[in-house]
């Protein structure tokens, strides 16, 4: 039988071995859902809420628990872990205040005596989400998808498979039950399930590589999508920057979860006036972060989920030099079991080196310099992806510049780029479409109906 297995990234212990659902177990699952579906769908605002603050209740009582086995299931540091799931809350507390008004509709002037449109859901919607962000990138999928009146398939990565059926326990403890149910399978199994005629929606967050595969299925259904992929999210610094604060927010951007974030400033595009100056402060920054047991509070990083994601990044680091990259820090696995990557810096990196054209998903930072603000902007948009971007200036006209110019779902000004319930998440170009969180996020699988009602005939 086909198994998914759980896997300590710092000890390689093995946590746990979990056998795939069957044929009739997803069946089963999947006419549960329908029947949850026609029983959540006509649950009032009101009665959502209800539930959405049993969620925040109960997750809270388990903070401690849920962000242990983050740490022991992707290796997560502990703090970060427990600020995953604090943040998760924070999404509970934007929808329950006042976050739900957009669901209850609009009126609209027409020739009618009254005209507008009203949101229904869509049913049950699938949920494909990656390890990286176990609890947070599920919860900012799941609770506007439930808030908006649907219910929800999630099909969570393999390696993360007990924060998957945590996950389902914990919604299954404040919504009625089936409204989250947790599908057992390997992502390669999954065409069958995104083509089955009970599944209304998909939502991917991953690769770039399993967005374009999952893409062409759902379109091929003709059923709709929102994908949050990769991104190669550049951080401009121009001359006027505070070069301080600019190092300590693209340490923290680019080396917290170990590097393993799809909105990491990755591409660190400097003016030539200060390039050595940033670079000596942003390596005083690296020099405190001590890579060790993610459960210490003294370690600074920690290791990569999974130990082929440590051979992958080496193998692109090391076409990078080849390519004319300039190893400036680290540049190799580190630790007993090869666990880690060392933080890593490679200066003079082009958009055609490998560490300019694909995401690098680890603590690699890949340096690149500018003499004129278009320089800049051109450099920072060469690259297929568009997902976040971060700018360090107090020149208003360069700020205006980049908010217009560049191509990316988010332009972050003296400070790095983060998701906040309130702002709509997401991505352009191969980093994906829709958007999430926010009213954009409920809104993205709701059905928008109008309805016009003519007034008395005289």
């Amino acid at each position: 039988m086909s198994q998914l297995l759980s896997v300590n990234p710092f000890t390689l212990e093995v946590i746990q071995s979990y056998v795939c659902h069957s044929e009739q177990d997803i069946n089963n699952m999947l006419d549960g859902s329908v029947a949850a579906s026609a029983h959540w769908k006509r649950r009032s605002i009101e009665e959502r809420l209800f539930c959405l603050q049993a969620l925040k209740r109960n997750l809270f009582a388990q903070r401690e628990g849920f962000a242990k086995l983050i740490v022991a299931e992707m290796g997560k540091l502990y703090r970060e872990a427990l600020a995953e799931i604090d943040k998760s809350m924070s999404l509970c507390d934007y929808y329950l205040a006042d976050g739900l008004e957009v669901l209850k509709g609009r009126s609209l002037s027409s020739d009618a005596k009254s005209s507008g449109v009203l949101y229904e859901p869509m049913g049950i919607v699938l949920g494909i989400m990656p390890w990286n962000f176990p609890f947070w990138q599920a919860f900012r999928f799941l609770v506007p998808a439930l808030m908006a009146g649907n219910v929800v398939l999630l099909k969570h990565a393999g390696n993360v498979t007990g924060c998957s059926l945590a996950i389902e326990r914990l919604f299954g403890q404040s919504f009625p039950f089936g409204c989250v149910r947790s599908i057992l399978l390997h992502g390669s199994d999954m065409e069958r399930i995104i083509q089955h005629p009970a599944i209304a929606a998909i939502s991917l967050t991953g690769s770039e590589q399993v967005g374009r595969k999952v893409a062409s299925v759902a379109g091929s259904a003709l059923k709709p999508l929102v994908l949050e992929l990769g991104g190669s999210d550049p951080l401009i610094i121009f001359g006027d920057a505070d070069l301080e604060q600019a190092a300590r927010m693209a340490c923290i951007s680019r080396f917290q979860n170990a590097g393993q974030s799809c909105i990491a400033a990755k591409r660190f595009l400097v003016h030539r006036s200060i390039k050595q100056d940033f670079l000596d402060k942003l390596k005083n920054q690296i020099a405190g972060l001590v890579l060790g047991d993610p459960m210490d509070s003294q370690t600074g990083i920690a290791p990569l989920a999974k130990s082929n994601f440590v051979q992958d990044l080496h193998k692109q680091v090391q076409t990078t030099l080849a390519e004319g990259g300039e190893l400036l820090l680290g540049g190799s696995p580190f630790g007993e079991n090869n666990a880690f990557y060392l933080p890593t810096i490679i200066d003079n990196v082009t958009p055609f080196m490998t560490a300019g054209r694909e995401e690098l998903f680890g603590p690699v930072a890949a340096i690149m310099s500018f003499a004129e603000p278009e320089e800049a902007i051109s450099l920072a948009n060469s690259t297929r992806f568009g997902l976040g971007s971060a700018v360090f200036t107090f020149n208003q006209t360069l700020i205006n510049l980049c908010k217009n110019e560049l191509q990316a779902g988010s332009v972050f000004i003296n400070g790095m780029v983060k998701s906040h319930p309130g702002l709509p998440f997401g991505g352009t170009k191969a980093s994906g479409y829709g958007r999430e969180l926010a009213n954009e996020g409920l809104l993205a699988f709701s059905n928008p109906k109008t309805f016009w009602e003519m007034g008395e005939i005289s």
